[in-house]
């Protein structure tokens, strides 16, 4: 039972200034898991590689591609620039950004090899806003959805049904809209609602062939943690009921916690960690037995190091 880590310094180029997705994000993450030499020394360090743009096509427009290239390019003269009025992009935001996906691609790798049962990717930018069209929301590029489209186009004989769990406290609008009629990729997002983006209904259920395919459970600021995690089974099991994927991917955002100052729900460590338990175990009845989760959203730089901690060392 290996549990490894995608990490990289290159993460930190990705400058967005004074913002709640900056830099020192990665670095409280990282310090922690490193302060616990014991969890540090099992983890599996494991460099990304950067995107290619076939990686990148499967997920977003050429267009979408070709505008965070041109405001890193831009950046690089004028200094950081908005891409709209919160996501902030700097020189190297897009090289940043291809090893944010690069590295989630490389998890699924060592996941699907055997290399790994369970997988935390890093990364910075963050990617669950980012739709086919557009970077919205702190994201660039959609890590997940890249590493879904992914694992199915390199493993077309072992992965051919994915599961995506976003816990994030803000809804994960870019992957509903990259799988929202695809019935081979199931989407299932646990969110603070009404809130940012605004989206996320229990009646966005998927369009056409992928109608059912995608499960959207709202929930109200301030939900009490127990009843949060029974709803968080229920919806598991009820998904479980009636799709069987071969590999889980997860959205791991931590702004759900009681002291993140860009959500209002109430979770606690102890409420990650067995939201990790659960996963695993979910993971353990794929067909590829293991779990890649990808760092979103989580803005307190004295609680993020420890949450994150405590989700990765459940794992196992």
């Amino acid at each position: 039972m290996a549990t490894g880590i995608i990490t990289s310094s290159d993460y930190l180029r990705h400058d967005t200034g004074r913002h709640p997705e900056r830099r020192e994000r990665y670095q409280v993450l990282l310090d922690r898991l490193k302060a616990d030499i014991d969890l540090w020394q099992d983890l599996l360090k494991i460099e990304p590689y950067a995107a290619t743009d076939q990686d990148l096509w499967r997920c977003h427009t050429p267009a979408a591609i070709e505008r965070v290239r041109q405001g890193s390019l831009q950046a690089a003269i004028a200094g950081r620039i908005a891409l709209d009025h919160d996501t902030i992009i700097s020189a190297d935001s897009e090289a940043a950004a291809r090893l944010a996906a690069g590295g989630a691609c490389r998890a699924v790798d060592a996941v699907v090899s055997g290399k790994l049962t369970g997988a935390f990717v890093a990364c910075r930018p963050p990617g669950h806003h980012a739709t086919i069209a557009n970077a919205m929301g702190f994201c660039l590029y959609n890590n997940v959805a890249i590493a879904a489209r992914y694992a199915q186009a390199t493993y077309p004989d072992q992965i051919r049904r994915v599961l995506i769990v976003d816990f994030d406290v803000h809804h994960g609008n870019g992957t509903q809209d990259i799988f929202y009629d695809d019935p081979s990729v199931f989407f299932f997002s646990m969110h603070q609602h009404p809130w940012y983006p605004g989206t996320g209904g229990t009646d966005e259920r998927g369009i056409g062939n992928g109608e059912g395919s995608t499960l959207n459970i709202p929930v109200p600021a301030r939900l009490n943690p127990d009843h949060y995690l029974r709803l968080f089974r229920d919806s598991l099991d009820r998904i479980l009921a009636s799709f069987s994927p071969d590999l889980l991917l997860v959205s791991a955002g931590f702004d759900g916690h009681e002291s993140d100052p860009l959500g209002d729900l109430l979770l606690t460590d102890q409420c990650y960690r067995i939201i990790s338990r659960e996963l695993a175990a979910v993971a353990r009845t794929t067909s590829s037995g293991g779990l890649v989760s990808c760092l979103e959203g989580g803005y307190n730089l004295d609680t993020l190091g420890d949450t994150v901690h405590g989700f990765i060392a459940a794992l196992d």
